[in-house]
């Protein structure tokens, strides 16, 4: 490895290619932060500037673009609660409201340490065990994936707190949204009532930002006295503690390695995408954390859960496309369309046989890390000074850049339509208590599920499929879990019941390890049984009466 280290960093570190990637950092820290602005778009933009360039310098500024990108999207985030890019909604759950209580500086250092040690633990994943990791993408199939969705969609139930009807009914209102438009198997209508746009369905950026943005700002204007506060609250200054902020990231590791474990993971998944890992890393930080109480109200491992993983899920991307040649989300198929280009065919040898560009790239993507937290320390200072606009100021900007944004993206006025009609969408369910999350998670979850079940079905009408995969069942069972999760939370050390639950978990969770071909996984999961039980007759000699839990 570090033969092969030696030979890329001299094709890397020149002052040409250093220059590129900084440029790239920059810009994908501004597409980042510009809600409706995808990473992808620029990411887009950038690709033929890379046509002249050599693969390694090409690579080198696409991958900085995607780095700066995954970091960018927690600015918009963090300071106006609108997520500057899918892969940074979790985020806007506990930053803004940090960020509205006068502690914008506080929630944005997090944020930036966050993202950087996630893509940093990525870094390390990618140049040790790449070829490795890179085979579980092989082993999944569509049912894998429509359970590993059904798994996702049942973090609505936590998501929501003690509003779980209504969190499921919106919830359920998302995956409603998600059947509008032509069927994805056959091309027909569904619930368009005649309108001829309709049949294009609701695109899950204008939903996004419109649910978020409008009906929030709808809700903060509402107000004359609220209207003319700044943004920030009553903080007359806004400073950045990046060392206060590092020591808050660092105290709470286990979170930060949990989340970047899940944001790899999920990024080794192809077409799973970094809008899932982070919502899934919060969701499990939310459920390990002793304060799940506190999220939603500025919790800070609600902000570092997040953005943790969705850093992490673009190293796990660049796994999977450099050795199974299979793009992980949108914007690495992008770069494997540049690595085509220049005539270099990801495969299962890749790494073996063009050493120099893959540890190049491994290399460019641990750089641009270090380029994401030093640019962001310095541009953050300009986005900070939105804290101090007021709102009924601020709300117009915004509005006017976000439906500018969601007409870019298609060219059509119906997206407009689209975020105009979830604007109020959003603002009735906030009025009337109902969670926003769950509806956008239905909607962005929905359309994926739907296809993934028909490829299944395509295959085979058997639904026992579901129960015979490993992976299926794993996820199958976490779901399970997952949807009794909040009850245990409630009852933690007052039922006795809820001391066998880890237990539980951990003995069942073996079977389908143990069902995974190989030979490491079946002493994995007795590993897994021994510690269930270990920790049950451990809960056993405790007595009969309830733990108490502070």
């Amino acid at each position: 490895m570090f033969e092969n280290i030696a030979l890329a960093a001299p094709e890397l570190f020149t002052l040409t290619t250093m220059m590129l990637m900084l440029a790239g950092t920059f810009a994908g820290l501004l597409a980042g932060a510009v809600p409706g602005f995808t990473i992808a778009m620029a990411v887009v933009l950038v690709l033929p500037f890379t046509f002249s360039m050599s693969p390694v310098q090409g690579l080198a500024t696409m991958i900085a673009v995607y780095v700066g990108g995954l970091s960018g999207g927690l600015m918009s985030g963090i300071l106006t609660g609108i997520p500057g890019t899918p892969s940074s909604v979790a985020t806007t759950f506990d930053g803004y409201p940090l960020a509205r209580s006068g502690k914008p500086g506080l929630a944005l250092g997090i944020g930036i340490w966050s993202s950087f040690f996630g893509g940093v633990f990525a870094a390390i994943v990618l140049m040790l065990v790449a070829p490795q990791l890179a085979l579980i993408g092989l082993e999944f199939q569509p049912v894998d994936y429509f359970s590993l969705i059904i798994f996702a969609l049942t973090v609505t139930a936590s998501l929501a707190g003690d509003q779980m009807v209504k969190g499921l009914m919106s919830g359920l209102l998302g995956l409603l949204v998600a059947t509008v438009g032509s069927d994805v198997v056959f091309g027909q209508p569904r619930f368009t009532f005649g309108v001829d746009a309709a049949e294009q369905g609701f695109a899950f950026l204008p939903v996004l930002v419109g649910s978020f943005a409008f009906g929030r700002l709808l809700g903060d204007v509402k107000n004359r006295e609220k209207a003319h506060q700044p943004l920030g609250g009553e903080a007359h200054a806004v400073h950045i503690d990046y060392l206060g902020a590092a020591r808050e990231v660092l105290r709470r590791w286990g979170n930060v390695l949990r989340a970047s474990a899940i944001g790899v993971f999920v990024g080794v998944l192809p077409a799973a995408g970094s809008t899932i890992s982070n919502v899934l890393a919060y969701d499990q930080a939310k459920k390990t954390s002793k304060e799940h109480d506190q999220f939603g109200k500025g919790a800070v491992d609600g902000i570092i859960a997040p953005e943790a993983a969705n850093n992490a899920t673009a190293g796990g991307a660049l796994i999977v496309m450099m050795a199974l040649g299979l793009p992980g989300d949108i914007m690495t198929a992008i770069m494997l369309g540049a690595l085509l280009i220049h005539d270099v065919i990801p495969s299962p040898s890749f790494i073996t046989d063009e050493p120099t560009i893959a540890y190049a790239i491994f290399l460019a993507f641990f750089v641009a890390n270090f380029m994401m937290l030093a640019l962001q320390s310095v541009t953050v200072r300009g986005f900070v000074l939105i804290t101090k606009v007021k709102l009924y100021m601020l709300s117009a900007v915004i509005l006017f850049y976000c439906a500018l944004g969601m007409f870019a993206l298609n060219n059509v006025t119906w997206d407009m339509w689209t975020l105009f009609f979830f604007g109020i969408v959003g603002f009735l369910m906030r009025a009337l208590g109902f969670p926003i999350v769950p509806l956008v998670l239905g909607v962005v979850l929905g359309g994926i599920a739907e296809a993934r079940l028909s490829q299944v079905f395509a295959r085979s009408d058997d639904v026992m499929v579901f129960l015979s995969r490993p992976w299926s069942l794993i996820f199958l069972m976490l779901a399970c879990f997952s949807i009794f999760f909040p009850l245990y939370q409630k009852h933690r050390g007052k039922a006795a019941w809820t001391r066998y639950y880890p237990s539980l978990l951990l003995v069942v969770m073996a079977y389908p390890v143990f069902l995974m071909p190989g030979t490491i996984r079946p002493v994995i999961a007795a590993g897994m049984i021994v510690a269930g039980l270990g920790l049950a007759v451990l809960q056993l000699r405790r007595g009969r009466a309830p733990q108490t839990t502070e």
